[in-house]
């Protein structure tokens, strides 16, 4: 058992493979017949890409951020060089996915409603404050925290002051956008549930 968990590959394949068995037990005949609902499971993909971006934007905020300056001095180059650039590969372009899949998923919605989410028009206004929150949160991760991290974790060159400034500018950014989370989940979740 060791050997397959201990592999992320054939783990997260094991769930994939989970997945397709669990689609065609559960609606093989619309499978089938070409009845089902792809757009939900485009809604599927889009909480998927969107719990790891959140994921990993909480893990930053309430795990790594805090414990930074405990971590003893000769521990912290094995963060700076390995973790955090491995976390921020997978923090960004999950958070370019999600976007992507939910303005998709919006739009193959009956009707398509991204655009009259995003003019917040009524009976949409819900999704859409969660919408501009999502674009607002995936705008800095792309143009502000990544930039700045590259520079503060030495992947591009910067003086040490310079570093020092991009480090702090990136954890506002991060701060910004956990504050920002609270409210866009909420909305996420509202639209389907209170209305718009």
């Amino acid at each position: 058992m060791a050997k397959i968990l201990g592999n992320f590959h054939l783990a997260l394949g094991i769930g994939i493979v989970l997945l397709i068995l669990a689609m065609f037990g559960l609606h093989g005949d619309q499978l089938g017949d070409g009845s089902y609902q792809w757009p939900q499971f485009l809604r599927y993909l889009h909480v998927i890409a969107g719990v790891l971006w959140i994921g990993l934007l909480y893990y930053f905020n309430f795990v790594q951020i805090p414990t930074m300056p405990k971590v003893p001095a000769e521990l912290k180059p094995g963060i700076i060089r390995h973790i955090a650039p491995a976390a921020l590969f997978w923090f960004r372009w999950a958070a370019l996915v999600t976007v992507i899949l939910g303005l998709a998923v919006g739009e193959m919605q009956q009707g398509g409603y991204t655009v009259r989410a995003l003019t917040l028009e009524e009976g949409y206004r819900t999704i859409g404050i969660g919408m501009w929150l999502g674009l607002i949160m995936a705008a800095n991760v792309w143009f502000i925290i990544w930039p700045n991290q590259k520079r503060a974790l030495g992947i591009v060159a910067a003086e040490d002051d310079v570093k020092a400034r991009s480090a702090a500018t990136a954890m506002m950014a991060s701060r910004t956008n956990l504050i920002l989370s609270i409210p866009m989940l909420y909305c996420m979740i509202a639209q389907g549930h209170i209305g718009g």
